[in-house]
């Protein structure tokens, strides 16, 4: 029978000195990765002209506190609170997993905290029984699907808060234009893309297409700062990409 030889201290040392950079690198990673912030790449135009197709966006993911969805893979069990929990400001931009769609993370403005009645009339938005203020702002282009650009009318919206950012909004009687009341319920949000007339959001519920109320729980972070952008719908392929860089908006803050 062969006899079996236990590694000594020396090769142990040797093998730990081999392993602990990487090691450390690793942890480091999912540290930053899972407590402090998380690139996130955007592919569609629901929250332009805020966002655009192709931007890369930082998020801070200890703004509103942790939950399992802070963790990669949602590890963890269910709660109704987070971890050192912060709820949102209306007019925040967060990354969030939809409970339709648990393996997808989407981004859009929260609009209606816990309790608030909210609703659309006639393309323009009430929250708590007022009608928010909206002023023209001029056009702005929104990209297409196939890479192309259309000129469209961009307002900026004013939410209770005194929160300003901009929409766009080329149509007021669309069918998310007219909506029911919707209340918030407890622990929840009301979500809302910048570009309204695109954007299968809150307004729409689940079994339509759309997201619904979205649980406090399910936040994953607060869209910070655009790490880059490229136009790679425009780009004939991978190698034109340097050529497509948007690079005026590198490090833009997210508002």
């Amino acid at each position: 029978m062969p006899k079996v030889t236990m590694p000594s201290r020396s090769d142990l040392k040797r093998t730990w000195e081999f392993v602990k950079e990487p090691l450390i690198t690793v942890a480091f990673v999912l540290i930053a990765t899972t407590a402090i912030a998380r690139p996130y790449y955007i592919p569609s135009g629901s929250m332009e002209p805020t966002l655009q197709i192709g931007d890369d966006v930082v998020t801070a993911k200890y703004a509103y506190g942790y939950s399992r969805y802070s963790l990669p893979f949602a590890l963890g069990p269910s709660s109704a609170h987070r971890l050192l929990e912060r709820i949102p400001k209306r007019g925040d931009v967060v990354v969030f997993i939809p409970p339709s769609e648990p393996g997808r993370n989407l981004i859009k403005r929260v609009i209606g905290l816990p309790g608030d009645r909210v609703q659309m009339m006639a393309g323009r938005l009430w929250i708590n029984g007022k009608e928010l203020p909206l002023k023209p702002a001029g056009t702005a282009q929104m990209q297409n699907a196939d890479g192309s650009y259309s000129t469209v009318p961009k307002f900026t919206e004013t939410l209770p808060n005194g929160v300003t950012h901009s929409i766009l909004k080329w149509r007021d009687n669309g069918f998310m234009d007219n909506t029911a009341v919707y209340v918030v319920p407890k622990g929840h949000l009301f979500m809302m893309g910048d570009n309204r007339d695109n954007s299968l959001d809150s307004r729409v519920p689940v079994d339509a297409g759309g997201i619904g109320y979205i649980p406090v729980e399910n936040l994953v972070g607060h869209a910070q700062v655009i790490l880059g952008s490229v136009d790679y719908l425009s780009a004939s392929g991978v190698w034109a990409w340097p050529a497509e860089l948007r690079v005026a908006r590198f490090f833009k803050s997210v508002r």
